[in-house]
């Protein structure tokens, strides 16, 4: 059976073979549908660099430093593979699925479906991605051209349950179906926090040696699709105790800020429901973004004159804007205002440093930016110098919760409607989520896979 890298191997690319690495490195480019590529999964370039720029201040109006790391530099441009291969590697290696035997599900609101497409198709699996119909056209090309077949579920990125039900259906009517939820298996933790985790600690080093911050990460700040991703700050926080963890979700679903609900357009956030896989009782403070400020961030990087107004009214060289205009899509910038949200509520200083992440890219939304402009026009230099302060500056300490004891307790409690009422956990089972060691020894278990995996490719 096809296998990949180890943990380790993604967190250190160095440590694989030099000549399995530079052909990897080389069907990057010329064999992008190879199985190769699952040896490019890390947050890392050929070069051993993280990716990652470090976001001009002119932008973000605050004296902290915010560091971005973006996925576009995986395989499938986005993070979410790692989660998608982790999940699948563990599964293999303990011998729950068999690509001869067992057709894969992958449940999502896109990102992860699209790993899970080229995941899946690469370790030779029949694939069926099940998300919802009014993703970004993009997302259904990409899952597409990668192999996998899709289901289309009604609604929009909150829909779900909707998600779930069609993923019920499937498993009874297949004895051959094999679920992997990446709201509920622990291989989507497990990457993020071993992974990206230990990735930003060592970014915290690499940035003072180039004078930025005091060597050590103030907080991490992410939105919450799956939860995987924060996940991150479960280890930062290991590292450093006094260290931050930020969620975010949009204002118009805000489900753990007041067991809210309802459809945004923050693609790969904000699920209407609390995942398993999420330490809540690690998480230090709740903020929920505008969906129009993340839509309309987006669009001054993705029109001509929105472009243009970085660069005159801000000062920003051309090589920061045309990457920035790269690396973001929606919700990225959902995660900078975030950031600086953050920046401001903690009265963080120029020897801060906050991480936030753009999981994915403009590529997947030029169809969402085109009926932007479709239904508002195009945007003009003054406008887009309006989005920019009143979109970046002007984020505010609004729509912010701390993790009090009460609020974390609340947030935990609210996993019983999906878990355990409509997808078979038991109390126990939730109840021992309680307990840190819980979360602990899901930790412990990178040495496992990792352990597994060598013995299994041999002397």
């Amino acid at each position: 059976m096809v296998t990949g890298p180890s943990f380790e191997e993604m967190l250190r690319p160095q440590t694989i073979d030099p000549a399995l690495r530079a052909e990897a490195r080389a069907a990057l480019e010329d064999d992008p549908l190879s199985p190769l590529n699952l040896y490019n999964i890390s947050w890392r370039d050929g070069q051993n660099r993280v990716y990652h720029i470090v976001l001009p201040k002119a932008l973000t109006g605050v004296d902290a430093n915010i560091a971005l790391i973006y996925g576009m530099g995986f395989p499938s441009g986005s993070h979410k593979v790692g989660a998608a291969y982790s999940v699948l590697l563990e599964k293999q290696l303990l011998g729950e699925v068999d690509p001869n035997e067992h057709t894969l599900v992958w449940p999502s609101t896109g990102n992860y479906g699209i790993g899970g497409a080229f995941i899946g198709c690469r370790m030779e699996y029949d694939s069926i991605v099940v998300l919802p119909e009014e993703m970004s056209q993009e997302r259904f090309e990409r899952i597409s051209r990668y192999g996998a077949r899709i289901i289309r579920t009604a609604g929009s990125e909150s829909n779900v349950k909707e998600i779930y039900d069609e993923v019920r259906r499937l498993r009874r009517s297949d004895p051959k179906i094999r679920v992997l939820n990446q709201f509920e298996v622990m291989g989507n933790y497990r990457f993020h926090y071993y992974v990206t985790g230990n990735t930003l600690v060592d970014l915290a080093a690499e940035l003072q040696a180039d004078g930025i911050g005091a060597g050590q990460i103030s907080a991490f700040v992410s939105a919450m699709g799956s939860a995987g991703t924060i996940a991150a700050g479960d280890r930062l926080k290991q590292v450093w105790p006094d260290h931050k963890i930020v969620g975010l979700e949009p204002i118009q679903c805000p489900t753990l800020f007041n067991n809210g609900y309802g459809a945004h357009e923050i693609q790969g956030i904000g699920d209407k429901h609390v995942t398993w896989i999420h330490n809540v009782f690690n998480m230090d403070a709740l903020m929920a973004i505008d969906d129009m400020d993340a839509l309309n961030g987006l669009r001054v990087l993705a029109e001509a004159s929105g472009r243009d107004a970085l660069r005159k009214r801000l000062g920003l060289a051309p090589d920061q804007v045309q990457q920035l205009a790269q690396i973001l899509g929606i919700s990225g910038i959902c995660n900078i205002i975030g950031a600086i949200k953050t920046a401001k509520f903690y009265d963080m200083t120029s020897r801060d440093v906050i991480v936030t992440v753009a999981t994915d890219a403009m590529e997947r939304y030029g169809s969402v930016m085109a009926r932007l402009r479709r239904d508002h026009g195009p945007l003009d230099e003054a406008q887009a110098t309006a989005i920019i302060d009143g979109v970046f500056h002007r984020a505010g300490a609004d729509w912010i919760m701390e993790g009090s004891r009460e609020a974390r307790e609340r947030w935990h409690n609210l996993k019983y409607y999906t878990w355990v009422e409509q997808q078979g956990k038991s109390v126990d089972e939730l109840d021992a989520q309680r307990d840190p060691a819980w979360w602990i020894r899901q930790q412990e278990r990178v040495a496992e896979v990792d352990s597994r995996l060598l013995a299994q490719r041999g002397p």
